[in-house]
């Protein structure tokens, strides 16, 4: 039986989410098993790999509206496969260096923003929106295994065959999702008689999220969130192999833990915002966030690992609820040709957190510890149920869903 569009569009992010899973594992523990990286370095690594979300997030949004998204994604996919496959023919010509894996985290990166844009931005026009909270559940749902079965897959392969050739993996997986992506319809791109500035475009999208009551203060939130995981998808394989002293292969089993809590999230997050409320449920996973947080870099030896493990989980279970409820709610609230430019301002902002997040942590693990600096970062996230109290949220059981939502761009800006 033919696929539908919607599963092929499915089974090539799967791919490519699960070979990025095996890679974001297999790379910095080359930077730290081949190259000796420091926790400053590892910061660079991981700011350059987030960069692009500050540098072009927003021009992203027009880009991604005015080019043929099918064409757009293939391309990038195979941007992807060659910055990746690089990484090992350095290796194996002797010529490897942390600046060639900034460089390589940094192209990746730029193929990343436009790539994810343009994949949210493609969801609601193959699904009814009905069925968007469910299908942004299910793509979640996907990724969180992905990203339990990645990293434990990444372990044993790095544990195997090294960190280097383990990057193989990723790059056939960006190969594989080209190939899939190449089947899906295009879209026709609609050449309007009068362009505006792109500058006009956007401010228009910059606009709308800084003046909507919710989603606004729902991008701050999320701002707060990954400045926080800047500084843990920096430090964890850091403190983790150094501080803790795991092996390559529990590295993966712990990062795993993640995954798993991503996945209990996704299955969790219709059934619980049902049954709360939409507006109630991110109140509630904002505050679990928290301690959980603060749990993560305590303990040492088999209790360290126990910590880290069900920190981790709790806290990508409360953000997953906070992701998916969100990006639902920003798909169902924007005007369609506002979608793209919504999309790409929130992602300049919230993950444009994630470089500085890194960097800083980097820059505090080399003078205190990775654990202390983990422990600052994760009392930063009380400021996410602050910013939440402090909006109509606080009032409300449900998010809002009006006609207004529906009106033209330029009724509302």
């Amino acid at each position: 039986m033919k696929l539908t569009v919607f599963w092929r569009w499915w089974i090539a992010g799967t791919t490519s989410h699960l070979g990025s899973a095996v890679g974001g594992l297999a790379l910095p523990l080359t930077a730290l098993t081949v190259l000796h990286a420091t926790a400053f370095e590892m910061g660079l690594i991981t700011a350059a790999g987030y960069l692009a979300y500050l540098l072009i997030s927003l021009p992203a949004g027009v880009i991604v509206q005015r080019l043929p998204l099918r064409g757009m994604q293939v391309a990038l996919d195979l941007v992807r496969v060659l910055a990746i496959a690089s990484v090992p023919l350095a290796w194996w010509l002797d010529a490897l260096t942390v600046a060639q894996l900034v460089a390589v985290s940094l192209v990746v990166s730029f193929a990343n923003v436009l790539f994810d844009v343009a994949n949210q931005t493609f969801l609601p026009e193959i699904v009814p929106a009905a069925q968007l909270q469910a299908r942004n559940s299910l793509t979640s749902g996907t990724h969180a295994a992905t990203a339990l079965g990645g990293p434990s897959l990444g372990g044993f392969a790095v544990q195997l065959l090294g960190a280097v050739p383990t990057l193989l993996v990723d790059a056939v997986s960006y190969l594989i999702s080209a190939v899939l992506l190449r089947t899906l319809p295009a879209r026709r791109v609609v050449r309007p008689a009068e362009r505006p500035p792109m500058a006009t475009m956007i401010r228009e999208g910059w606009h709308f999220v800084l003046r909507h009551p919710i989603i606004g203060p729902a991008m701050w939130v999320a701002t707060v969130a990954n400045f926080v995981n800047g500084a843990m998808h920096a430090l964890v394989p850091y403190y983790l192999l150094r501080e803790l002293g795991a092996s390559p292969l529990l590295v993966g089993v712990l990062v795993a833990s993640d995954g798993l809590g991503a996945l209990l999230g996704a299955a969790l997050t219709t059934w619980f915002t049902d049954r709360v409320g939409t507006a109630r449920g991110l109140l509630i996973a904002a505050f679990v966030a928290v301690p959980s947080t603060l749990l993560i870099p305590l303990g040492t030896g088999i209790a360290g690992y126990l910590a880290f493990a069900v920190g981790s989980t709790i806290l990508a279970v409360s953000i997953v609820v906070l992701s998916v409820t969100t990006r639902t709610y920003r798909m169902l609230a924007s005007p369609p040709e506002l979608l793209s430019r919504v999309i790409a301002t929130v992602k300049f902002v919230s993950w444009g957190a994630i470089p500085l997040g890194s960097l800083l942590a980097g820059a505090l693990a080399g003078v205190v510890s990775a654990r202390t600096t983990l422990l600052i970062f994760g009392a930063l996230t009380v400021l996410s149920p602050v910013i939440y109290l402090s909006t109509p949220i606080r009032r409300l059981r449900d998010l809002p869903l009006d006609d207004t939502a529906r009106e033209p761009a330029e009724a509302r800006v």
